[in-house]
């Protein structure tokens, strides 16, 4: 990938399309470009989470979520040029390995718990949903275009690890998790 932006403005998408890395124009609204779109949204929210656990010297989840910054990066050009892979089943395994490992030590959940509790818990979650919205674009845009690859497990398992990092980051903070509480049946 030799190609880098030395340009940052085209005046090309000026009229709602945009290109893609293997030349083709499409609508901006084409649902390649919205799972773009939807999976650059959950990088940049995950870089806020990171930073946050950086200064909350969280460096054991950092070890693990950094490298998805990476691979969604990665996600990303596959999305933009068709033929391009970059991402392997490796990648799937080394997420289900950490979930595995977190979720030993967390135990069954026996209750559903709310995106709350801490900043970064919450942040947490903020990305867990992120990626479920990138999935679903991602789907669309196999249902019309085939996707080649591992990506779309990928995104898949990186939304169950942001569960149960939401979850060790509130234990390692010390933070109990909030519950859900359900309305009270209506008398009558």
């Amino acid at each position: 990938m030799g190609y880098r932006l030395s340009k940052i403005y085209t005046r090309t998408g000026d009229k709602g399309e945009t290109g893609l890395g293997d030349g083709r124009r499409v609508a901006k609204d084409h649902p390649r470009i919205e799972a773009i779109g939807e999976v650059d949204s959950l990088n940049s929210q995950l870089g806020v989470l990171l930073a946050g656990l950086a200064e909350h010297g969280l460096d054991e989840v950092s070890c693990v979520l950094a490298p998805c910054q990476h691979r969604l990066f990665d996600l990303g050009g596959e999305l933009a040029m068709p033929s391009y892979q970059a991402l392997n089943q490796a990648e799937v395994e080394r997420l289900e390995a950490a979930i595995d490992v977190w979720n030993e030590e967390l135990g069954p959940l026996k209750n559903f718990i709310l995106p709350s509790g801490s900043m970064l818990v919450a942040q947490a979650h903020v990305c867990r949903s992120l990626a479920r919205s990138a999935e679903r674009r991602c789907q669309q845009l196999n249902a019309v275009e085939p996707l080649e690859g591992v990506g779309l497990a990928y995104i898949n398992r990186l939304s169950d690890l942001l569960f149960v990092a939401a979850r060790i980051i509130g234990r390692r903070q010390g933070v109990a998790e909030v519950l859900w509480q359900p309305a009270e049946k209506a008398q009558g």
